[in-house]
């Protein structure tokens, strides 16, 4: 499949799951961190939660496990600091990622970040990553008053980057990436994250790729 890479102006990334293989290193540090406070929680139960801002996540198992003795920030801010620990130990581009930043590059495109991890982790993973010079806009979602699934990380992204939302092409890879990018009126790519259990509604991106390298081999 064709994909005309000329009908965009500004290609906008996810970070999780999308530029680095960071979905299991989160489900590592939440077992881990509540795991510390008692819970039994496991790591297939982070599926119902992929895709939301930390505090988000945090504040549906706080009430859901009804810990009364650890506050939602405490666990926030733990989760946080073991994720820049795993980041800077393990982490590591996904398959095809920098060649596709420089392809953009090469072609003049705007390139943008839209996630819903916190800033301090887009330094974390960009400078790890060793990716940061390709980007002429990250946005953290902590930053709006609504996370993903929420449009508005995409289209402060958009008019930061100086484009209009509808020439904008999104790679997400969780449904709630999907729905958020939809909402702000962008083409939407899916390259779905390995380690989520499978997700029919996932259909509802534009076009859905095995690989950042299957999407590149698209665009030549």
């Amino acid at each position: 499949m064709k994909l005309e890479l000329n009908a965009f102006d500004a290609v906008i990334f996810d970070m999780d799951g999308v530029l680095i293989d960071s979905e299991p290193l989160w489900k590592i540090a939440m077992e881990h961190v509540f795991r510390e406070v008692g819970s039994t929680l496991t790591k297939s139960d982070f599926q119902k939660t992929v895709g939301l801002r930390i505090d988000e996540v945090v504040r549906f198992w706080h009430q859901h496990e009804r810990w009364t003795d650890v506050t939602p920030e405490k666990i926030e801010r733990d989760i946080v600091d073991r994720m820049q620990s795993l980041i800077k130990e393990h982490g590591k581009p996904l398959e095809g990622v920098p060649e596709m930043l420089k392809f953009l590059s090469d072609k003049g495109k705007k390139i943008g970040l839209a996630t819903s991890s916190y800033a301090v982790l887009i330094e974390t993973v960009l400078d790890v990553l060793d990716l940061k010079s390709f980007f002429d806009f990250t946005h953290s979602a902590e930053h709006e008053a609504f996370g993903k699934p929420h449009p508005a990380v995409y289209l402060t992204a958009a008019e930061k980057l100086g484009v209009l939302p509808s020439s904008c092409l999104v790679i997400e890879d969780s449904l709630n990436g999907i729905i958020s990018a939809k909402a702000a009126r962008m083409k939407v790519v899916c390259i779905p994250e390995k380690t989520h259990h499978t997700e029919p509604k996932l259909i509802l991106a534009d076009h859905q790729f095995s690989s950042m390298t299957e999407l590149l081999t698209a665009m030549l």
